[in-house]
């Protein structure tokens, strides 16, 4: 069973940082992938940064690519997105999620099984 929480969205203008935060718990951590995953009013849900927790290995959008920066402390078990350089079209609620891949971590916001409530990012 997983469980996932966030926090850290709010408000900023253009050019400003936010850090959002995923406390996450769950029994066993094979093969579990977590991402963030963000929707915009009247789009799509989109993979913004996601993270293989048994290999290690992150992968970005290209829409982020050089402004976010994901991380995890595995004793808290908690997980970060660094937001810099925020551009209006990073606005949207920002969710945690967990799936469990057959082969790699996936962007596809179909894929993820378990999802947090969300935190509301705002850039004007």
């Amino acid at each position: 069973e997983v469980q996932l929480v966030e926090s850290g969205g709010g408000s900023v203008q253009a050019g400003g940082s936010l850090r959002l935060s995923c406390a996450a718990s769950f029994d066993r951590i094979s093969r579990i992938c977590m991402g963030w995953i963000r929707q915009a009013p009247g789009k799509e849900r989109e993979g913004v940064a996601l993270i293989g927790l048994r290999e290690g290995i992150i992968k970005y959008a290209d829409s982020v690519k050089g402004r976010f920066t994901l991380s995890r402390d595995n004793i808290k078990k908690v997980l970060y997105l660094q937001m810099n350089s925020l551009k209006p079209e990073d606005s949207g609620i920002y969710y945690c999620a967990a799936h469990w891949p057959r082969d790699d971590c996936s962007f596809d916001a179909s894929e993820y099984m378990v999802w947090g409530q969300g935190t509301q990012v705002t850039v004007s």
